[in-house]
């Protein structure tokens, strides 16, 4: 009787129907990222026919596999994605198509010969598809934009904001609604301000800034009844020019954020108020909204005030610049800006104070390498820097640090919803993960079930001397969940924050322009009140679900959100999304720009270190370059190699090798795959024949990797030639090799051109 109950249970199981979002893989298979935030369900090649990368679908499991991984079938197509499809345009065996860039897309898009505009062969355009994929015939689409050739300076921009969804042109009524505003601070913008334009107010910035948020001021003061410091952070007033609901605001609420590329800026505001009007320059009057604290020797702030100003800067300084002159008070820099010399080392007084009360928070502190990469004029790679925090860098986020927690603080204490930046705890099953990460390399501490931020910066202190330290903080790291925005406050976890909120980047940031309009709506007694704002899109409700599956399950009854609350819940959705889709579209454009770098390095050796390990190999980082690749799996010798999840390693069954996190290996640059952004190398072993190496991956460069074929020696087959790793989170039940899967494209392409009339495919059954 109970096996029949399990049965029956799982039948149902089976026949039951799940909505979600299709998910393609370069290699023809995909998945259903189901709307209730279960296991994803897998969709064999057959099943990606029909559909497409981004598409609503319901689906039902069919069978699992020997690990319990569900594999489905769709039986419905709900909405298909109408985003454009971005890719290059190719003729063969007299059919024009578009190859996509997004190889998650599986298909290439036929495009009848009327359809092509005035692009030629070769070139990247944006597609909107006229029909659908179906079973048996292939997507059919329209040229509607031509962005040029592959290798045109920036092209890898011009296609990462498409890819991506990134708004980039500004809408004539937001340009001409900048162009009407003034190009200085006039005398009626000053009305009940506080002057501060006698105070030496700086800015420190990168050298390559080139808008200016924040300005600041210290002087010595006494707090209480001892030693203490005034601290100033002034922060352009960008919401005395964007109004509420005004054209400017509606494009800058639909960007939420600028997007940072190399050596391109998509920015939030037009020009004239992101680099003009709003930007913090030297020696102008501008407007600002300042958090005037008082800061006592413990580091802790004493007391707080917000109010508007108008401010003029006295120099902008750069990182760089504050570094040297704080430390050597005597040098060439020092002398060059003898006038705010003192200011700066009141500065670093209250930032020691600040750093000493950050200890006793506990807030973490990870030491990881950022990047930065360096381009001619052209856009070419020359070299790839760390980018380095020197003393300089930590005064500014502390004092930016600080200001933020006041923000967070009087918008809390006056009951005004706004949005607050949320860092919740680790989960539990990343919580296990780093346990068994930590005790599997010997590390004698752990962390609790309810984990104190003051943990995990004690292991990280404890290893910051250890060899392995970069990757045991990385791991740290990788625990942590990401910060939100949200009108509930949650706390910020890795700060060790009670609350915290983005008030200091409002030329960059939305949810810091909507936290200085609640502040002055604070100040005037009044309700700041959310304009009527665009329907959250696919972006929002994707992270919506996400966020839902970890909420934790109230103590008591939730009251019901009021449409207001509503409003800001989807504000901070949208926000949050918007800040994933810059971090992705600037990681999509620095891999394209890395693998280019790459390809002139092909079948150069390297020293590295192994940075991450899978199930189907090793993920190395060089020395010299900081560029990641992959070393598969079956170059890593003759033997079958385990994953071990909890000591992150991948071991010889036979030999006994071991490949861990920080192991340093010596490699080969054996392929560049410019098209699915990925660089693969050779474990390179002392007795190697190195000119055999050379010569082999010079034959990959001739033959094995199309990204590197000139376009009219690419046959049908070349695009989808060659090796690619399998995703690192999830790889298909039914084929665990992830080798490439036929497709149906060239055959169809063959009877395009024996029957030039014949339709490629009707819409889908489904």
């Amino acid at each position: 009787m109970k096996t029949n109950l399990q049965s029956s249970g799982a039948t149902a199981g089976l026949l039951a129907e799940f909505e979600g979002t299709v998910s393609g893989h370069r290699d023809g298979h995909g998945f259903v990222q189901r709307d209730d935030g279960e296991a994803d369900i897998y969709l064999p090649p057959n099943e990606m026919r029909a559909v497409l990368h981004k598409d609503r679908v319901k689906a039902r499991i069919v069978r699992h596999d020997r690990k319990n991984r569900p594999e489905g079938r769709v039986t419905e197509i709900i909405e298909r994605s109408p985003n454009p499809i971005i890719g290059r345009l190719l003729q063969e065996s007299g059919v024009w198509l578009v190859a996509p860039e997004d190889k998650r897309y599986g298909q290439d898009v036929l495009i009848p010969k009327g359809a092509i505009g005035t692009a030629k062969t070769g070139q990247i355009v944006v597609v909107q598809l006229t029909e659908p994929p179906a079973l048996f015939g292939q997507p059919v689409g329209r040229v509607m934009e031509v962005l040029g050739e592959i290798d045109d300076p920036g092209m890898e921009i011009e296609i990462a904001v498409r890819k991506y969804g990134v708004p980039h042109e500004f809408s004539d009524e937001a340009l001409g609604l900048a162009r009407s505003l003034p190009d200085a601070v006039r005398p009626v913008d000053k009305q009940h301000r506080v002057d501060l334009t006698d105070i030496p107010l700086v800015t420190i910035d990168g050298e390559d800034a080139r808008d200016f948020d924040d300005a600041v001021y210290c002087e010595p003061t006494k707090v209480g009844r001892g030693k203490g410091w005034r601290l100033l952070v002034a922060i352009a007033d960008v919401s005395h020019y964007v109004e509420t609901g005004s054209a400017i605001d509606i494009d800058a609420y639909d960007r939420a954020t600028s997007v940072y590329f190399p050596r391109r800026v998509i920015p939030m505001l037009p020009e004239k108020l992101s680099n003009g009007l709003c930007s913090l320059n030297p020696h102008v009057e501008r407007l600002c909204m300042v958090c005037d604290m008082l800061v006592n020797a413990k580091g802790d702030v004493h007391a707080y005030q917000f109010y508007p100003a108008v401010m003029l800067s006295q120099a902008r300084l750069t990182y760089t610049e504050v570094a040297a002159i704080l430390g050597n008070t005597r040098g060439p820099e020092a002398l060059q800006r003898k006038s705010v010399v003192p200011h700066l080392l009141h500065l670093h007084e209250v930032y020691q104070a600040l750093l000493k009360e950050r200890g006793i928070r506990g807030a973490v502190d990870f030491e990881t390498t950022e990047t930065q990469i360096v381009c001619d004029e052209v856009g070419r790679i020359e070299k790839i820097i760390p980018r380095t925090r020197n003393v300089a860098h930590r005064l500014i986020e502390e004092s930016m640090l600080a200001a933020n927690v006041c923000s967070a603080d009087f918008i809390a204490q006056s009951k005004h919803t706004a949005l607050f930046r949320v860092h919740e705890s680790p989960t539990p099953e990343k919580i296990d993960l780093l346990r068994n990460y930590l005790k599997a390399i010997g590390i004698g501490m752990t962390v609790s079930d309810d984990p104190a931020p003051a943990e995990f910066q004690q292991i990280a202190m404890a290893t910051k001397d250890r060899p392995d330290a970069q990757q045991i903080h990385s791991m740290l790291l990788r625990s942590m969940q990401q910060a939100i925005y949200t009108p509930m406050n949650g706390g910020h976890f890795g700060l060790a924050y009670e609350a915290y909120t983005h008030f200091t980047s409002p030329i960059r940031r939305y949810p810091d322009l909507l936290v200085h309009r609640v502040i002055k709506a604070i100040l005037k007694k009044t309700k700041y009140q959310l304009p009527v704002l665009p329907t959250p899109g696919e972006a929002e409700a994707k992270l919506s679900k996400r966020l839902a599956t970890r909420v934790k399950l109230p103590t008591e009854k939730p009251k019901k959100a009021s449409a207001d609350q509503l409003a800001w819940q989807a504000a901070g959705l949208h926000c949050s999304a918007n800040e994933r889709r810059a971090d992705e579209a600037s990681r999509d454009v620095e891999a394209w720009l890395k693998c280019k770098y790459m390809r002139e390095h092909l079948g150069e050796e390297f020293g590295g270190v192994v940075t991450a390990a899978t199930g189907f190999g090793i993920f190395v980082t060089l020395d010299a370059m900081y560029v990641e690749g992959l070393v598969h799996i079956t170059e890593l010798g003759g033997e079958y190699f385990r994953f071990d999840e909890a000591r992150q390693e991948l071991r010889g069954e036979r030999s006994g090798m071991r490949y861990a996190l920080g192991t340093r290996v010596r490699v080969q640059v054996s392929r560049v795959d410019l098209d699915g952004r990925k660089i693969d190398f050779r474990l390179v072993h002392e007795g190697d024949d190195k000119a055999g190496l050379v010569n082999r991956a010079m034959k990959d460069k001739a033959g094995g990797s199309a990204a590197e074929l000139p376009l009219q020696e690419r046959g049908a087959g070349s695009r989808r030639s060659g090796r690619s790793a399998p995703s690192k989170s999830r790889q298909p039940p039914s084929d665990r090799t992830s080798q490439p899967q036929p497709r149906a494209r060239k055959t169809a392409a063959k009877k395009a051109a024996a029957n030039p009339g014949m339709k490629q495919g009707k819409k889908s059954r489904r």
